[in-house]
Order: C-alpha cells, then sequence, then structure tokens
C-alpha cells in the first residue's frame, strides 16, 4: 500500500487512523497480532522492530525465544473489523542477539527466498499462482472434547436435514446439488458479496464467487492469478475477511477440510504457471495439452515428491478425511486436462497462452501459505532443473477418470498418503528437494514435523463417536 514511511504518515494522519495493528504470521498459518497507538508511530519502528516471544509462536524453545519483527509498509491495508480506524500491516520475522537478522524459519521470508533461488536459477522471474478458497459457513457450532463427553453439532438453516424447523421457508440445498445453487436457496449470496468487496479493496483481484456442492453452506471465492508473495499475503487476508465478515453476519465461517461427515469436503486448488521476460513460460501450442516442457517437468518434479508436499499443503489430521478415492478430492499420483480425480488438472477451458496453466488439487487451507506454495515451487524447480518428464515417471496423462480403469491398471499408478502420520514419513525420506538455495533448513522442517507428530498423537488418544458404534457391544 505505501512505498515509503511518509506515506504512511501521510496516510494516517490523512484518514485520522488511531491504532496501527501489526500481523505476525504463526508456523501453523494463524495471523496473530499487536497494536499500537498511531500517536507511537515512528519510523525508528520499521528499523528497530518489536520484540515478541517466538516460542508462542512455534519458532523456538523457551530458553531461546526472543524475536522481533519488523513491519513490512507496502502489505498496510485497513482493517474494517476493528471499532476505531485500524491501519493493519504484516510484520517479518527476525532474530536478536548474536546471530541478528532474518529468521530463517520465518515462513514469509521462506517464500521470499523460494522466490529469489527461482530468479536466482535463471528459470524464471515469477511463480504467479491463484487458490480456491472453499469453505462452509454454518449458523452455528458447539464442540466438547472431556473424558466423559465427546461431541460436535452444527446447524445449517439451509441444509436439507433443517427441513422440519419451526418457521422455516421450505428452500432448501439437496444433498451433494449445492453446485452454483441459486436464490433463494443460496442464502449466502449477500454475505460473499461483502466478502468479495471487502477484498477487492485489500487489493485482491476476485474472479468470481458461488455455493459449491455441500448442501449446508459449502461456499467458493476464486481469486486471479497473482505473483506468490503477495497472494500469500492475499491468502491470509482472504481467510481473515472471509471469517470475520461471518461473525458480523452472525455465522461462523470454516476451512476445515472435512467438517461434516457424508458431505463435500473443502479443498484449496492451487493454480499456477512461471512468467520470465513477461510472459508465460508454460505456454507451448506444440505440446501436449498446449503445455511447455518446462510446464511438464515441473509438473514431474510436483508429482515425483507429492507424497511429502503434503506433509505441508494437507497439514491437519482432518485433510485426509477429505482425500479418499472414488470423490472430486483427487488421490492418484498422475496428471491430465480436465481431470478432477488427478492430483494435477490442467483446465481444457483456458484458451488465452498468457494463462495457460495447471492446478494442484490436494491442498487445503489448513496450510501455511507461504510454506505451501514455497515447498510446492522448490518441487517444481526441481522438475525443471532435473527434467523430470512426468509421462516417463509413470505420471500419465489419464485423460480418464482414474477410478473408471481397469484395478490392473489402476494399481500402476501411485496413490497419495492417506494420513498425516504417512504424509510426515515420506517428508522424512524426502526433503533434499526442499534445502535447495538455503529456502528451507532442515530444522525448520524437523520442528513442523516435530509439531505435527504432536497434533497426530492428541487426536489418537481420543475416543471416536463411531468407534462406539462398530464396537460397544463386542
Amino acid at each position: 500500500m505505501f512505498n515509503s514511511y511518509k506515506e504512511l504518515e501521510a496516510y494516517v494522519k490523512e484518514r485520522d487512523i488511531k491504532i496501527i495493528d501489526f500481523k505476525i504470521i504463526t508456523l501453523e498459518g494463524k495471523w496473530n497480532h499487536l497494536s499500537i497507538p498511531s500517536v507511537r508511530l515512528s519510523e525508528r519502528l520499521f528499523k528497530d522492530g518489536i520484540g515478541f516471544d517466538g516460542s508462542s509462536y512455534g519458532y523456538s524453545s523457551i530458553e531461546n525465544s526472543d524475536m522481533c519483527f519488523i513491519p513490512d509498509i507496502s502489505t498496510a491495508f485497513e482493517d474494517c473489523y476493528c471499532e476505531e480506524p485500524t491501519l493493519s500491516m504484516i510484520g517479518d520475522i527476525y532474530t536478536v542477539g548474536k546471530q541478528e537478522g532474518r529468521f530463517s524459519g520465518d515462513p514469509r521470508y521462506i517464500a521470499e527466498k523460494a522466490g529469489q533461488y527461482l530468479k536466482a536459477e535463471h528459470i524464471a522471474d515469477e511463480f504467479i499462482i491463484a487458490p480456491e478458497f472453499e469453505f462452509y459457513i454454518f449458523d452455528n457450532i458447539a464442540y466438547e472434547v472431556k473424558n466423559k463427553h465427546q461431541e460436535v453439532t452444527i446447524n445449517s438453516k439451509q441444509a436439507y436435514w433443517s427441513s422440519n424447523e419451526k418457521n422455516d421457508n421450505g428452500y432448501k440445498v439437496t444433498f451433494q446439488k449445492g453446485y452454483h445453487a441459486g436464490l433463494p436457496n443460496d442464502v449466502d449470496n449477500d454475505l460473499r458479496n461483502k466478502m468479495i468487496l471487502k477484498l477487492e479493496d485489500m487489493g485482491i483481484d476476485v474472479k468470481y464467487h458461488h455455493h459449491e456442492v455441500g448442501a449446508a453452506g459449502q461456499l467458493e471465492i476464486e481469486v486471479e492469478l497473482e505473483n506468490m508473495l503477495h497472494m500469500a499475503d492475499g491468502t491470509m487476508k482472504a481467510k481473515y475477511v472471509i471469517k470475520n465478515e461471518a461473525v458480523a453476519a452472525g455465522k461462523t465461517a470454516t476451512f476445515m477440510p472435512k467438517p461434516l461427515y457424508n458431505e463435500a469436503g473443502s479443498g484449496m486448488h492451487i493454480h499456477m504457471l512461471l512468467r520470465k521476460n513477461g510472459h508465460n513460460l508454460f505456454f507451448n501450442e506444440a505440446g501436449y495439452s498446449r503445455l511447455s516442457d518446462e510446464a511438464l517437468y515441473f509438473i514431474g518434479g510436483i508429482l515425483k515428491h507429492a507424497k511429502a508436499l503434503l506433509a505441508f499443503t494437507s497439514p491437519s489430521t482432518n485433510s485426509y478425511k477429505r482425500l479418499i478415492p472414488g470423490f472430486e478430492a483427487p488421490v492418484s499420483i498422475c496428471f491430465a486436462t480436465g481431470n478432477r480425480s488427478s492430483v494435477i488438472r490442467i483446465p481444457g477451458y483456458v484458451k488465452n497462452p498468457e494463462v495457460r496453466r495447471f492446478e494442484f488439487r490436494p491442498s487445503d487451507a489448513t496450510c501455511n501459505p507461504y510454506i505451501a506454495y514455497s515447498a510446492i515451487l522448490m518441487a517444481g524447480i526441481d522438475g525443471i532443473k532435473n527434467k523430470i518428464n512426468p509421462t516417463a515417471e509413470g505420471f500419465g496423462p489419464y485423460d480418464i477418470n482414474v477410478f473408471d480403469l481397469p484395478e490392473d491398471e489402476r494399481s500402476k499408478i501411485g496413490a497419495l498418503p492417506t494420513s498425516l502420520e504417512e504424509a510426515l514419513n515420506e517428508l522424512k525420506a524426502d526433503y533434499e528437494f526442499l534445502l535447495s538455495g538455503d529456502v528451507f533448513h532442515k530444522e525448520f522442517i524437523e520442528n513442523w514435523i516435530n509439531i505435527k507428530e504432536g497434533d497426530i498423537s492428541s487426536i489418537r488418544n481420543v475416543p471416536n463417536p463411531i468407534e462406539f458404534a462398530l464396537y460397544y457391544d463386542l
């Protein structure tokens, strides 16, 4: 938003901004924040930064937890969810003491380094991406986990299961028939309009929005292609807007991949291309599906490392309740044109050479976007540098529904991990490609694995209600 401190200072005075707010990313991918009165704003703050406890963010141990963040003024936006006039901006994390400087494990710094590595290898100038944000809007949710009681109750007035409520108008979304549902069934249309207008105000270009397949309020907002770092910032802004607009409307939004049993799951498909000298490096009129060799090598790198990538792109235990065979969520490590059952799908509807691209489909919005996008880029770079041919590697193309193949043919196609534990084990065995260019550090990857294994242990100890149905009377 701003190119200099003077621009920032003038804006604060002109708009009578009262509060300056700073957003700092946690390792798991949430925004924490800290605020100061605008009268305390000074140019010195952008040199010295503000200290914080890095251990509370998942970045360091308690005995070595002093860190600071320095705000990036280019990321500033007016935060309309605060009562007082507030200007927010994203902070970059720094270490303090003997090794003072940018913190190597700051997810935003990892994304910066990945982009720099792409340029340093003279492959391309920019990694351009566009995520699709799928999420559910519920009227309310209640959950409890105690030693004698485990329960989740979700209420969605538009869902087919709410048809017997008193004073209901009868307009329901039919089970698994919500895709592009129209008014009056699409009760969240006006809410999505508010969301996308706020996103536009923040500099995030929206392609379109609509109701998704899930009957109980599954929605989608798709944005236009943008530089990776800018879109990682934009992903955080999008989740912030969607959640806060839902709260303002008396509802709640969730990006959980599978919040409802037997309903469609929510992913975050990531469209991508490389741009060099202002042109799309992935386009070739004569290539398969009008893709260049570089695009196919990039696909080869992603598919070769797909199992390890899932530890970053699908990093919750809930992610694997979405990634199950037979549905649109892909589990087959292959590529194809227009095929939603493959890990890599090339949209058949894209005609413009400058945006010819493909999408990575297993990811979901429980990821830390800076880390997930960077890991995908590193896998793609590895594919280009080593000329990993996806066809020679047996990844396709499979321009049919792979679940319609005979069993002996389908068994030749590799499958994604079926659990977070399996994905983490794959990452333990395949992470060298992430270390190139000093983008990721081994210590960061080990810390990530340790934290995620903690999630697995926490969940493993809790009985699941379905276990009572299966085993109670044995």
